[in-house]
């Protein structure tokens, strides 16, 4: 059941020397590598990217050796692992399914109930211990190795990198809210940011995680947990019966109650674990329309989060918030949040995933240790792709027979603006790798935003998305304002978002919102934060009178986003894309 603690806060020790290096680690599902060097985020990467396998968990000794290197002569390496401990080989699809599958039988219950015992702090021991050596294997020394909990590892990504100048200068209090399936037994927590130290206020236990329940209507819905969720959100506004779907939202609400000054919830006597109550959840979804269960669970979430944060609000009264953990990935819900009259400012912290946390592992280690960690600003992390490094690929891809043809450009922005301008799809992987789910234009795929018909072209050759789901817009930041309005300031440079598009700019960009409510997951494109990209989109609105575009990854279905220019030039040759900007390369199909 659900607790409430008051912990001590984090302290702040002396300034440390600057050639120490913090190295972050998260080594579960969707694994990753940070590095924080002087209180800034110089590096940070997702295994996936170099292994190539979506969602690539368990020790990340790809990007974890790419760190090294990038902190090779650092004086002192400190090492901070996401999570007290890590139970490897879960990661994987069929695992993930066979774990949700499994979670109604009488073995998940009883398992379940074994919980916080004495056994299972031994097993939570040996895995520790298991987990030592695997990271001393890749490199890691055990000796320089210390966990930090996992929600403070996601509290301390979204308070120490939030964008909010006036609480840093004046020392102002920040209400931090996390919220994600599980981590370290417990699934969402309430703290105060003051005078960089995090005090948590309230927790709320994994038995009853409301990203867990949302997890399990996703394979209820006969998706993916852990992946699909998104898919669940953007079929919810489809649904053909409001009140149906209100009918389950409200039934979903009664599982779970408020408690210990409506800081946090807990479930109702007799509701099960939400880690083993799938036949529980199937017995009320059971006879519902498939739009109806996505409709009503979202409107479910919305309502649980807005009703948590109002009462966070009016019991600390602050009214400034920053969030981060995998359920804040659900764009329409944080809309929701800042609309509630009480947020006066809010900051959610970008792909906010576990994969985020050894960013958050490294700021907790470098804010205890006296470093003052730089608001997070631009998002590409990842090692830039070269002109030379382009190039050999594509001409080891010439010569193997592959009918591609290509050539240098002095300004490859104008160029793609052309061919977008023209109603061309072109794919773009150019400088730093942006870190985490969301394409921010250095690896993405592009089209005009007015061109309904490109979303089937897109899916047909490319991407294989599901015909319900909506693709997102670049825009540059100083035009946003003319596409979608926004219920209070608030920027939106990594897609946390969703606003109400304008409904007389709506032509504008059909392809790059929701067909359905017209919401649009924004991309605001500054020129601090991407001039090149920032340039494209000026040279293409002089060509069209529009400053945005459609904007969605560049992969293929189940695969993840590219990372080198090998990978773009593989992609672009399995996929019907015609056009490809590499670096400052002109690439195009033969006939």
């Amino acid at each position: 059941m659900s607790t409430v603690a008051r912990a001590a806060p984090i302290g702040v020790s002396a300034k440390p020397a600057p050639a120490r290096v913090f190295l972050g680690i998260h080594d579960g599902h969707n694994a990753s590598v940070a590095l924080v060097r002087e209180g800034k985020i110089e590096f940070a990467l997702q295994e996936e990217r170099l292994s190539r396998v979506k969602n690539q968990g368990d020790a990340p000794a790809l990007a974890t050796r790419a760190a090294l290197d990038l902190a090779d002569g650092a004086t002192e390496t400190c090492v901070a692992l996401n999570g007290q401990y890590m139970n490897y080989a879960q990661w994987d699809r069929d695992t993930v399914l066979r774990d949700y599958d499994n979670s109604g039988a009488w073995a998940a219950r009883w398992k379940r109930s074994w919980k916080g015992s004495l056994i299972d702090r031994i097993y939570q021991g040996r895995k520790a211990g298991a987990r030592r050596e695997r990271l001393a294997s890749i490199g890691l020394p055990a000796g320089e190795q210390v966990t930090v909990e996992h929600h403070r590892a996601h509290a301390a990504a979204a308070y120490y990198t939030a964008p909010f100048p006036e609480a840093r200068a004046a020392r102002g209090k920040v209400l931090v809210l996390t919220c994600d399936g599980s981590g370290d037994r417990l699934s969402a927590t309430v703290s105060v940011g003051e005078g960089g130290m995090l005090t948590r206020l309230a927790e709320v236990s994994e038995h009853d995680s409301i990203g867990r329940l949302y997890s399990l209507v996703t394979r209820y819905l006969g998706m993916l947990p852990l992946e699909h969720e998104y898919k669940v959100m953007g079929l919810a506004p489809y649904a053909a019966d409001a009140r149906a779907a209100a009918e389950i939202a409200r039934h979903l609400e009664s599982l779970f109650e408020f408690q210990q000054e409506s800081l946090s919830w807990r479930r109702r006597r007799g509701v099960p674990s939400m880690y083993a109550g799938s036949e529980f959840l199937s017995r009320i979804l059971t006879g519902q329309r498939f739009d109806w269960i996505a409709a009503g669970t979202q409107m479910f979430v919305e309502r649980m989060l807005t009703r948590w944060v109002g009462n966070a609000i009016r019991e600390t009264g602050i009214r400034r918030i920053a969030c981060s953990g995998g359920v804040f990935m659900n764009v329409k819900a944080n809309l929701s949040i800042l609309e509630l009259p009480e947020v006066e400012q809010m900051f959610v912290f970008p792909s906010c995933g576990d994969e985020s946390n050894s960013i958050g592992a490294a700021c907790h280690e470098a804010a205890r240790m006296g470093e003052p960690i730089e608001p997070l600003g631009r998002m590409y992390f990842g090692e830039p792709i070269t002109d030379a490094e382009s190039e050999v690929a594509l001409e080891r891809a010439a010569d193997a027979g592959s009918r591609i043809r290509f050539r240098w450009e002095p300004d490859i922005e104008r160029m793609t603006a052309r061919q977008l301008g023209a109603g061309g799809i072109v794919a773009r992987a150019k400088g730093a790798a942006e870190f985490g789910a969301r394409a921010l234009g250095n690896r993405s795929i592009l089209a005009p935003a007015d061109r309904p018909d490109v979303v089937r072209s897109i899916n047909h050759a490319i991407k294989n998305r599901d015909f319900w789901m909506p693709f997102a817009p670049s825009v540059t930041a100083e035009r946003s304002a003319r596409y979608y309005e926004k219920p209070k300031p608030v920027d939106s440079p990594y897609m946390m978002f969703a606003f109400r598009s304008r409904p007389e700019k709506r032509a504008a960009f059909l392809s790059a919102q929701h067909p359905c409510d017209f919401t649009a997951r924004a991309h605001e494109v500054s020129r601090s934060h991407n001039p090149d990209y920032h340039h494209l989109l000026e040279e293409y609105e002089a060509i069209s009178g529009e400053a945005i575009v459609l904007n969605t990854s560049f992969n293929l279905h189940g695969e993840p986003i590219v990372h080198r220019a090998c990978d773009a030039v593989d992609v672009f040759l399995r996929s019907g894309l015609e056009h490809m900007a590499l670096a400052n390369w002109w690439v195009e199909k033969r006939p």
